[in-house]
């Protein structure tokens, strides 16, 4: 590593250790974020790790949703996220309000929630779920129950694969993976027909994927609708050659340091996520000097969002790389 990382990093840990924070940075933020965080993972997982740390203070680099799921987690510790301004596309396709006149329009359903939610939307839920996990979470619910599962139509389409369950489906979607088309997939495995190919659920091109797959225009055997977390995993054991990705490109980064004997692209190289990428270096300087910005959320909320995510860990707890 060059010497402005490395100087970098020893005032980012220098200054870590004076406040007695942890520093938990998301698959999606960028390489020097990635390589200083003291944990590295999915949203839920980052969250479980701040929860079990003896740090007074969580340093959250990703987007808000995130940093308020740490505070449901570890309510007694101080979260801080680098910029308040990092939201997310997907969470804000639904309010708390709207999940109540959904329901309201289906008497005695249940609803499941994507972590990838505001805390309000989360308390508003039966139970959450992470993009592996969903399943599981779904097929544990009683048969006769009818489904209201949100925000995510792509994700939802999936778990319907997988489930047979005919839920009903809030049509939301990440303006990121919703960019990676069926028309970026297709073509980028004409260019390279040996290629492995992994894709996130939330991926606008995971049905077009799997159904090129069923017809054999897709090596069924090299694909694969897998979470960040999975993705690094199973990164660490692909063979040499080549892999292409359907998902944010920050995610690059780590599949390349699992394998250097792999080749890792991206399915559509502008898949890159302004919200992730508003945490820069020097803003995590910033909150790590001056204690900003502190994320909070409202006591009742909280319980009740909290609930939802015990549901789900009450299930069967969650992939450390489950989102």
């Amino acid at each position: 590593m060059d010497s402005s990382y490395q100087a970098w990093a020893a005032e980012v840990r220098t200054l870590a250790e004076r406040r007695n924070a942890v520093i938990l940075a998301h698959n999606y933020q960028v390489p020097w974020i990635q390589d200083v965080a003291d944990h590295l993972g999915d949203s839920l997982a980052l969250s479980r790790a701040a929860a079990a740390s003896d740090a007074d203070v969580i340093v959250f680099c990703g987007v808000h949703f995130m940093a308020e799921t740490a505070k449901l987690l570890a309510p007694d510790k101080t979260v801080l996220i680098p910029d308040l301004a990092a939201g997310c596309s997907l969470a804000e396709t639904v309010t708390a309000a709207q999940v109540r006149a959904w329901r309201a329009e289906h008497p005695g359903a249940l609803v499941v929630a994507y972590v990838n939610t505001s805390a309000a939307v989360k308390a508003e839920a039966d139970v959450c779920c992470t993009s592996s996990n969903a399943v599981d979470v779904v097929n544990s619910l009683p048969a006769d129950r009818e489904l209201l599962f949100l925000p995510d139509m792509f994700l939802g389409q999936h778990v319907r694969r997988q489930t047979g369950r005919d839920m009903h489906l809030w049509l939301g979607e990440c303006h990121v993976h919703a960019g990676i088309r069926p028309a970026d997939l297709t073509a980028r495995v004409a260019a390279e027909p040996d290629a492995e190919l992994y894709v996130h659920p939330e991926c606008g091109c995971t049905t077009a994927a799997l159904w090129l797959a069923s017809e054999g225009e897709l090596p069924a055997g090299r694909t694969h609708v897998l979470s960040t977390g999975a993705m690094v995993e199973r990164a660490r054991t692909a063979r040499p050659g080549k892999v292409l990705v359907a998902t944010e490109t920050g995610i690059l980064h780590q599949l390349r340091a699992a394998n250097p004997r792999t080749v890792f692209e991206p399915v559509n190289r502008a898949a890159v996520c302004g919200y992730m990428k508003l945490i820069t270096p020097e803003k995590l300087l910033r909150t790590l000097r001056d204690g900003v910005f502190e994320v909070t959320v409202e006591p009742g909320v909280a319980e009740r969002a909290r609930a939802a995510v015990e549901a789900m860990v009450a299930i069967g707890r969650p992939s450390p790389v489950g989102e």
